[in-house]
């Protein structure tokens, strides 16, 4: 599924900041897309938390060989010793555990979260253990592909735009946040291709 917003989005930020405007040039065939299941997308950023994209991926690909059926009910059936022998760390492996049993019970509900605020997405889904912030804003972007979020603490994205707008030098939040009011309301958009400028491989969670 692609954003409906892509064309309109890229095209404001290519007339507004020069380096956006460069990025979309070099990357003019490749656009955000969303996986669509809510599950699955909250447990692979959850085994993303603090790795490289490469070995998330290779953790990834095992668990899914172990667990076929990508569901909550049968990842919370797995063994710990299963999910354990696929890279992940003890604490890793109770939180999706924690997650699997919070979309079993209800208390999360993809339904619902369509028609609600970006604000109150995060604030419910960090109220789960093992989800932070970042993980939450990954889920807005890359499951309900809101446009306008901008994940500060993306190591990611502090390093593109340390690149692209301070020749490398470390920027402040306070900056990284002056600079990045140009982009709304798509900072999603202009987070992705930052990204790919340090990353060509589309990310996908």
């Amino acid at each position: 599924m692609l954003p409906s917003y892509w064309q309109q989005a890229t095209a404001e930020l290519a007339e507004r900041d020069p380096v956006l405007r460069d990025l979309l040039a070099r990357f003019p065939d490749i656009q955000l897309r969303s996986r669509g299941d809510a599950f699955s997308t909250l447990a692979r950023s959850i085994v993303g938390q603090q790795i490289s994209i490469k070995a998330s991926d290779t953790v990834w690909k095992r668990i899914e060989a172990a667990v076929p059926e990508m569901s909550p009910s049968a990842l919370a059936l797995a063994e710990d010793a299963t999910l354990g022998a696929c890279g992940l760390a003890q604490r890793k492996v109770g939180y999706l555990k924690d997650l699997a049993l919070h979309f079993m019970d209800g208390s999360l509900d993809p339904a619902r979260w369509p028609d609600m605020e970006d604000a109150a997405i995060i604030a419910e889904l960090t109220e789960i253990r093992g989800i932070g912030r970042w993980t939450a804003e990954m889920f807005l972007i890359f499951n309900l592909l809101r446009p306008d979020v901008l994940p500060l603490e993306d190591l990611g994205l502090q390093r593109a735009m340390n690149f692209h707008y301070q020749r490398g030098e470390p920027l402040s939040k306070l900056k990284m946040r002056a600079i990045s009011a140009n982009w709304q309301p798509w900072r999603s958009v202009a987070t992705w291709y930052l990204w790919r400028s340090m990353d060509p491989a589309p990310v996908e969670y």
